[in-house]
């Protein structure tokens, strides 16, 4: 195909503030985990899919097949919807309290 860019698995994208590998990131409605650290303003390397370890709401139990949310504001995965981005679901379950939590992006780009 003459219009195929790239398959999309991994997009460049501007780091929106300061980033470590690993880490959650939002982009206007693009959500992706950071492969590279980037200080905010450069090119950070954000991985649209698959599943992730990746910081959450500590006081939250999560259930296997829940709905998690982006809060870019703390920079952690939620389940709380109110103000936050959908990115995918939890794939284990996630203890009350606990640091992290799995999740299976769904999709990079959310409305």
């Amino acid at each position: 195909m003459k219009n195929f860019i790239q398959d999309g698995k991994t997009i460049t994208l501007t780091a929106p503030y300061a980033v470590s590998s690993g880490a959650g990131l939002l982009v206007g409605s693009i959500f992706g985990i950071a492969s590279n650290d980037a200080p905010i303003g450069l090119d950070v390397e954000a991985v649209l899919e698959g599943v992730f370890t990746i910081a959450k709401t500590s006081a939250q139990a999560w259930t296997v097949g829940q709905l998690i949310y982006w809060d870019d504001t703390n920079k952690v995965a939620t389940s709380v919807l109110t103000g936050n981005k959908l990115i995918g679901v939890a794939v284990s379950i996630a203890a009350n309290p606990s640091s992290t939590g799995s999740v299976r992006l769904n999709c990079a780009f959310i409305s």
